[in-house]
């Protein structure tokens, strides 16, 4: 117990520094006590304190209590990454910021045991409504793919004994002046797809990477890298999948199967991990057909099937699959093709036709951001104060949906061709 806690130092500093913190990790007594230590940053630089305590439905296993975010239940694991740490995460509110930004620096306050680890996030909203992908601070700061006017952080905790503490989160945005500018701006460009292999999830009673509790007949897909998961109740990154009966628009909810920092449907170039692989191309199968990474996942455990996608048994048995298989899957967050608009409310239908009566075929869980074909009048509904006949068609998802539950101002959307 003592050389426990001669290693459980409260340090403040360069998240980059902190994530990894061990035993040979060493930060002064004068930089731990000085939370208000900052980068150096551009002049034009915003920064806040990021709120720790309310915690609320997107957080999994973690409490704030005397100042202080941990773990909550020591003995909880992640369903699907088989790990044997106790894991929590905490989804931080989003802040709108009064400047165009394309840089995030954060500064951790936290107690983190060796062999513990404390990971932090970042994504951006740009006007438009749509999310980039999660980005891990590294070396000091975490570059957006592309300019933005609202953060948001995530924390990740994991920590075999749970004695990890993290008291608090300084965030600093400014624009890099040197990055170089999204030259696919403006550009329609379809969403990536790949054909892969699918093995069935289960797990049902489990949770998820993103607190969600798993149900038979659950619809949700699991995919090996952070990047691209969404907050419980959410659709911000959802796959379309193509089986042998029919294509689901499922989110994803899950991280997994085999990897957790596989995106591998990015470019080489930008890909997390393993990139000296093609576009497309899952590392466990690299590893399955190739012996690839002599034959290892990125956690050295012998690959024994070639699964870049886990599908929940309900996802799994809509498309036609009755034992794992190949599927095709497009990744819907990665294209520009249409105009994208934000989502709002919990288990949203669409309809087959621009009418109540019509089938239903498909159901947005939360929040989702949406590629709209067109729209067209169809029946006149009223919910929530809120009346309106405008319905959207979203090609994704084969169907309509009532243009109240788009989150924009307009009742007619603006941009949008008539279908």
């Amino acid at each position: 117990m003592r050389d426990r806690r001669q290693r459980q130092r409260w340090t403040t500093g360069l998240v980059a520094a902190l994530a990894c913190l061990g035993a040979t990790t060493v930060v002064s007594p004068a930089v731990a006590a000085d939370t208000q230590k900052s980068t150096r940053v551009a002049s034009d630089a915003v920064s806040w304190r990021a709120d720790l305590s309310p915690i609320d439905a997107d957080d999994v296993n973690v409490r704030f209590a005397q100042g202080e975010l941990s773990i909550r239940r020591q003995d909880f694991h992640a369903a699907a990454t088989g790990s044997e740490e106790a894991y929590g995460s905490q989804v931080l509110a989003p802040e709108k910021l009064d400047r165009p930004v394309n840089r995030v620096r954060a500064e951790l306050s936290a107690r983190i045991p060796s062999g513990a680890r404390v990971t932090v996030d970042i994504r951006g909203r740009a006007d438009d409504g749509s999310w980039t992908e999660w980005r891990e601070v590294e070396s000091g700061a975490a570059a957006l793919p592309r300019t933005v006017s609202t953060v948001q952080a995530r924390l990740t905790l994991q920590d075999k004994d749970g004695q990890t503490r993290v008291r608090g989160l300084r965030l600093t945005a400014d624009q890099d002046p040197e990055a170089r500018a999204d030259r696919t701006a403006g550009v329609t460009a379809a969403a990536f797809s790949a054909r892969v292999y699918a093995t069935r999830e289960g797990l049902v009673g489990g949770t998820t990477a993103n607190g969600h509790v798993i149900k038979a007949n659950d619809h949700f897909v699991a995919l090996p890298s952070r990047r691209g998961l969404s907050p419980n109740g959410s659709g911000s990154y959802s796959v379309q999948v193509c089986g042998p009966a029919r294509c689901e628009t499922a989110p994803v909810w899950d991280v997994g199967p085999w990897n957790i920092h596989d995106d591998y449907w990015n470019p080489s170039a930008t890909r997390e991990s393993f990139k000296d692989l093609a576009q497309g191309k899952p590392e466990a199968q690299a590893a399955y057909e190739n012996g690839y990474n002599g034959g290892l996942d990125g956690s050295g455990r012998r690959v024994a099937n070639p699964a870049g996608i886990d599908l929940a048994d309900g996802t799994f048995a809509n498309i036609g699959l009755s034992d794992n298989g190949w599927v095709t899957v497009t990744y819907l967050w990665t294209g520009t093709a249409g105009k994208t608009f934000p989502t709002w409310g919990t288990d949203v239908l669409i309809r087959q036709q621009a009418t109540t009566a019509s089938p239903q075929v498909a159901k947005l869980a939360g929040p989702t951001q949406v590629s709209v074909q067109c729209q067209v009048h169809g029946q006149k509904i009223t919910y929530q104060g809120i009346t309106n006949d405008a319905w959207s068609y979203l090609p994704a998802y084969g169907g309509y949906i009532s243009n109240i539950f788009i989150d924009v101002a307009d009742q007619w959307l603006p941009g949008v061709a008539t279908c």
